[in-house]
């Protein structure tokens, strides 16, 4: 008979994660699940996608993150149905059911194109490795299309990169695909000159990062545009298909359209089987439970909390917090004792341009340019989960910055079964 409470945690993002963690002493048995083997530090995908870094330089295994931690077993699997009131978990593993007196939800959120999700198919947006391989095999396949054709319409058309979104995703990925034409790409090409290459950066708002400050948003619009980027603001993408996009009466011809407009919470949250809100998240309590069920917790991009207490921002810092959070809360149930409400304490928001372009917002103290990439490359080096990460990452950072170079240029193609070690 099991006698000791049972924790499931779905999810092992920054949320998921900094749960189980936090449970690392407590009397209970946890159970991760996620439908990869990995943790992810999203806040540098865009890297992997524009081949400044390796798949595994930002990713490590959660059973080896784990390894030390012996009330917590990790189960490679996709949650299929919550039963909230049987308080269990089906999981597609030879469809078992997992019991569980605890649940923490944290899930995290995919791409949303308002309606549209055909465009999916044209314009991939940027939440997971898989995603990010892909994006590197079209961006570099684009150029080499560039190379291949004879027709300078259609090498035009290569050579269009359209990002749709100015948030910091966008920024980062318009930013870094103007470096791979200016400078990481001179030479290699015999037919065409890759510095020749247009990047768009269209965002619906007035101003690109719009959840900074307009006077750092002016900055890092001014810090994109040296770079080469064109700036669009103020336009919004009505119709995308394999050739380009439409922004009402006016057509741009681009091969590559990479999405960063908008996110969607993950689709668990309606496995819960209580009212979501119009983005698909799950209201909760000031204490992040719902509220007929107060042993189950959501966290991170999946929670609508209280307005007393949010909207929070989509960032890792957030749902780390969130994370840390239900798992007190968790103990606090179990020793009987009353939890008060979440409070997130913001540390400050950061984006990266580009090559010592960056700007940092905290509050009183705000920074662009040099100082600020070099806070924004401290805090991301700082935050990777391993040493090995950690040592990996500032010696590719390294090099590119002194070279330009960029040692993840390998296309594979998608659905290769191949070893994937080092994409």
């Amino acid at each position: 008979m099991h006698t000791r409470p049972r924790v499931i945690v779905i999810g092992g993002g920054f949320g998921g994660l900094s749960a189980v963690r936090a449970l690392l002493s407590a009397a209970v048995d946890v159970l991760l699940i996620d439908r990869v083997n990995h943790h992810t530090f999203q806040p540098l995908l865009y890297q992997v996608a524009t081949a400044g870094l390796a798949a595994p330089s930002i990713a490590a295994p959660l059973r080896h993150i784990l390894r030390g931690q012996r009330n917590a077993t990790v189960l490679l699997g996709e949650a299929r149905k919550i039963d909230v009131v049987g308080r269990t978990v089906d999981v597609d593993v030879d469809g078992v059911s997992y019991p569980y007196d605890f649940l923490i939800v944290a899930t995290g959120s995919t791409h949303a194109y308002f309606g549209h999700d055909e465009w999916a198919t044209h314009a991939p947006g940027l939440k997971t490795l898989d995603d990010a391989l892909r994006i590197r095999a079209r961006i570099l396949t684009a150029f080499e299309r560039a190379e291949a054709t004879t027709d300078p319409v259609e090498r035009m058309e290569w050579l269009t990169f359209l990002i749709v979104g100015g948030g910091a995703t966008g920024v980062e990925l318009a930013g870094s695909l103007a470096e791979i034409a200016r400078h990481t790409l001179k030479r290699e090409f015999r037919r065409i000159d890759p510095a020749a290459a247009r990047v768009l950066l269209v965002e619906a708002g007035p101003r690109v990062l719009p959840a900074f400050p307009p006077s750092l948003s002016e900055k890092a619009r001014r810090q994109l545009e040296r770079l080469g980027v064109l700036v669009r603001t103020g336009h919004a993408v009505t119709a995308v298909d394999g050739q380009g996009v439409w922004m009402g009466t006016e057509r741009i011809a681009a091969r590559t359209v990479l999405w960063a407009a908008g996110v969607a919470a993950s689709p668990v949250g309606a496995a819960l089987g209580v009212a979501v809100d119009r983005a698909g998240r799950v209201p909760v309590t000031a204490q992040l439970c719902v509220a007929a069920h107060p042993e189950v917790f959501v966290v991170g991009d999946l929670a609508a909390v209280p307005e007393g207490i949010g909207p929070l921002p989509a960032i890792a810092p957030a749902a780390k917090q969130m994370g840390r959070y239900a798992a007190t809360a968790i103990l606090a149930q179990l020793a009987g004792r009353d939890i008060g409400a979440f409070r997130y304490r913001h540390f400050g928001s950061l984006a990266t341009i580009g090559r010592m372009a960056a700007v940092a917002d905290f509050g009183r103290i705000r920074l662009s340019g040099l100082l600020a990439w070099w806070v924004w490359l401290t805090a991301h080096i700082y935050f990777l989960i391993g040493f090995r990460n950690r040592l990996v990452v500032l010696i590719d950072w390294a090099e590119a910055y002194w070279s330009y170079r960029r040692g993840a240029r390998i296309i594979i193609p998608v659905g290769n079964t191949q070893n994937d070690e080092h994409r």
